[in-house]
């Protein structure tokens, strides 16, 4: 999702304290004990800075994703000029903690650079490819699993209107995938889309595509579920929704969970948030998904409350890193 970086109030904006241990058994061990990686979104500029945001990040969570960090405008601002400092310092916080790193993203509509817009067809697949090998290349020993392409589908059900989508056609996408596969054979590529939880012209088309990947071998490992979900909850149809995707092979993962709410929330907000946050963890153990990855752990840092106004409060923890309902909603879901 598109975040746009601010200073936020509380607790998460001051550095120098230690993380509070939060109560219970980890997330991530619990996450381990059912066989799915427990991840969170993180940024580099707080991971650098604030040391009680960067030691709850490593105690709880198994995996990350560079909120921004690896976005094309982030990443090559320039054409050939790659700005890979930011993302190291994610990795390398990664490796100290034993963690998985979840790249994000190699091909997206968004936060692209004016530059790319601009190229013609042969030049911006050109542009592409050298894009996804080098970034690849320089993560292949850290990162395991790429959101490949990133939300392609409109909410009726046609490809989204973007660069690659005009200057390139629909091939783009297996165009992208092989790609990287060529770059990391051992990754594990995924389609990322949003709002395709339910079964729905989104969700089918995104099914169509995928399922006509796997049938020309190109090499599509799995998809990812974003789940930016509000009070309305999830739709009654989403385990059957991502069963049918792993009946064609494929790996399934919610890749960026969080819940929404009007500002300033209730306390029965607050619990209603937690039963939903808790149906997401049973959704995702149904169907013996790879990983859950909150877009976020932390009202203080989180892309809802920095990009919609009136709305906030999405993540498990207060802007002070103090647990919420929902945060042990998905402990008791975890079994803990």
């Amino acid at each position: 999702m598109f975040v746009l970086v601010v200073a936020a109030a509380g607790y998460i904006a001051r550095g120098g304290a230690d993380a509070k241990p939060l109560p219970g058994t980890p997330l991530r061990d619990l996450g381990a004990q059912r066989g799915i990686e427990v991840g969170t979104a993180v940024r580099s500029d707080v991971l650098k800075r604030n040391r009680a945001y960067r030691e709850l990040v490593a105690a709880q969570f198994s995996s990350v994703t560079p909120e921004n960090e690896m976005k094309w405008a982030a990443i090559e601002p320039s054409r050939g000029d790659f700005d890979f400092d930011p993302a190291d310092e994610i990795v390398e916080q990664a490796r100290d903690a034993g963690q998985k790193v979840r790249g994000h993203t190699l091909v997206w509509h968004a936060q692209l650079p004016g530059w790319v817009k601009d190229l013609g067809p042969q030049e911006l697949r050109a542009a592409m490819h050298e894009h996804i090998r080098r970034v690849i290349g320089h993560y292949d020993e850290d990162v395991g699993i790429w959101d490949v392409v990133n939300e392609p589908i409109t909410d009726r059900g046609g490809l989204r209107e973007s660069v690659f989508e005009r200057r390139l056609g629909p091939g783009f996408i297996a165009d992208a995938f092989r790609t990287a596969h060529a770059a990391d054979p051992d990754a594990k590529l995924y389609l990322n889309e949003i709002g395709a939880e339910g079964i729905n012209a989104k969700s089918n088309r995104l099914y169509e595509i995928v399922r006509d990947l796997k049938a020309e071998g190109v090499p599509i490992d799995g998809v990812g579920f974003q789940v930016h979900a509000n009070l309305k909850g999830l739709p009654p149809d989403f385990v059957e929704n991502m069963r049918r995707f792993r009946g064609l092979g494929l790996d399934v993962a919610i890749t960026e969970a969080d819940v929404a709410l009007k500002l300033p929330p209730s306390d029965a907000d607050l619990q209603a948030q937690a039963r939903i946050y808790a149906e997401i963890v049973r959704s995702c153990l149904a169907v013996e998904c790879r990983s859950l990855t909150f877009w976020g752990f932390t009202d203080g840092r989180s892309w809802i409350s920095e990009t919609q106004a009136g709305r906030g409060a999405a993540t498990l923890l207060d802007e002070h890193l103090r647990p919420k309902p929902a945060f042990f909603a998905v402990q008791r879901a975890l079994g803990g």
